[in-house]
């Protein structure tokens, strides 16, 4: 009789591996950080050290929120129903110019609290002081990719640009290895980085093999500037710069052509969805259906707190099935399974870690969710796939395991102390709103 560390039994599993198994009255075994065994109660009763009943819940994937900037919880309805420019030139910048490495770690702390009670086990960051970034989510258990934004102007973490390329070097020396800390180098976008920074982030990248991350065709604006600038639309001008590949993960994509979608298919050049915060901002509809039907792996992302405001996948799901429903005027397109796919497994593809997380498959780590089931709103279940997208809620989350740790059992987080964290942040608060009266003149 075989005895694991940690095992999951009396759960709905859906593996969302490339059949899209799905287990009933499932149990998992988990040694270490990894996935030893699935298969049925029935069929043989799992023993080990820690047991989890799912209860008859739903087990899941841990969610993947392929892009979003954590430390931004502290900016949550700060300044809200402006427009891009205005919103980051009058606000976000200004009070970026104050953050400290303080700030970063303690929003970050705050957003992996968010994120464990709503079911993501992996995120995908880009801001500033991301050494931080990355010992908060290390901290909360969490699985992170993290890079340093960068851009042609002093950056209140690093100053000069020569430093940042420095610092991201640093970063990916210090966290090689790490079980759970990835680093990326990420040039904020191709308005704020010159054709020399964006090659040169591309030959670090490629020097360490890690992923490039960008911000790509989120505006209409992004486009016209980009045009007027270089002759060519954003993924033009990547592909002339010699950038576009498989290590290339472009955030937003929401201004593209056919024949852009066909350039980045070619390329084999990853996307992440953020479509509440594209719809927030009025930075528009991303051709999703279209780059999906191309092949492009497509993952989803929340994006920051200052343009969402939450960082909940399950919300996000059912953003992003709805928003193309309406826009291309056709109610099958997006069903719930794709979109969960984005979530998890094609979610992991696009950020270039499916061959060790966003399934439940033997041998992978052991990043699961628990949903508890037993609820008004999500009772009958006749599909667990469209219950996932369209009915559940971020707090429906009941359990968490990420690298084989349990990180929130019965929805009590092990790894954090949430109360000392929400005093900190709501105290930090106050100190942002006078950096901003301070900035306007107030």
């Amino acid at each position: 009789m075989h005895h694991y560390d940690l095992a999951i039994k009396n759960g709905m599993i859906l593996t969302m591996n490339a059949f899209n198994t799905i287990i009933e009255n499932g149990s998992i075994g988990i040694e270490g950080d990894s996935i030893t065994y699935i298969g049925q109660e029935a069929k043989e009763t799992v023993h080990a050290d820690v047991i989890i009943d799912a209860k008859g819940g739903i087990v899941l994937p841990g969610l993947i929120n392929g892009h979003t900037h954590a430390a931004m919880t502290l900016f949550r309805g700060l300044a809200d129903d402006l427009p891009l420019m205005d919103w980051l030139n009058h606000y976000i910048f200004p009070v970026e110019s104050k953050m400290d490495s303080e700030f970063v770690y303690l929003g970050t702390i705050l957003a992996c609290a968010e994120m464990i009670m709503s079911g993501t086990t992996t995120f995908c960051d880009m801001y500033l002081f991301e050494d931080e970034t990355a010992k908060a989510g290390k901290a909360s258990g969490l699985r992170c990719l993290v890079g340093e934004v960068l851009y042609d102007f002093d950056s209140p973490n690093y100053g000069s640009i020569e430093k940042g390329l420095q610092y991201t070097e640093w970063l990916i020396n210090k966290w090689q290895g790490d079980p759970l800390v990835s680093i990326a180098v990420e040039p904020h976008a191709t308005f704020t980085c010159s054709p020399d920074l964006l090659r040169a982030t591309h030959d670090l990248a490629l020097k360490y093999q890690v992923p490039l991350i960008i911000h790509l065709a989120e505006t209409h604006h992004e486009v016209v500037e980009i045009q007027k600038k270089y002759g060519k639309r954003p993924v033009e001008h990547l592909r002339a710069l010699g950038i576009l590949g498989p290590h290339l993960i472009a955030d937003h994509c929401v201004h593209l052509n056919d024949h852009e979608i066909e350039v980045l298919a070619e390329y084999k050049v990853n996307v992440i969805h953020n479509p509440e915060s594209n719809m927030k901002l009025a930075s528009g509809i991303a051709p999703i259906y279209k780059m999906l039907t191309a092949g492009i792996p497509v993952g989803l992302g929340t994006d920051g707190c200052a343009s969402n405001n939450n960082l909940d996948l399950l919300l996000e799901m059912d953003m992003a099935a709805k928003l193309h429903k309406v826009s291309t005027m056709d109610p099958t397109v997006m069903d719930a399974l794709t979109v969960l796919r984005m979530a998890t497994i094609d979610g992991a593809k696009a950020l270039k870690m499916d061959q060790y997380i966003g399934s439940i498959e033997k041998g992978k780590k052991a990043d699961i969710v628990i949903i508890d089931t037993n609820k008004p709103h999500l009772i009958p279940m006749y599909n667990p796939y469209s219950h996932i997208v369209y009915a559940a809620r971020g707090d429906d989350i009941t359990d968490m395991i990420v690298n084989g740790n349990v990180v929130m059992k019965n929805k009590e987080i092990l790894t954090l102390d949430l109360a000392d964290i929400m005093t900190r942040a709501a105290k930090k608060s106050k100190e942002i709103l006078g950096w901003l009266s301070f900035d306007k003149g107030g």
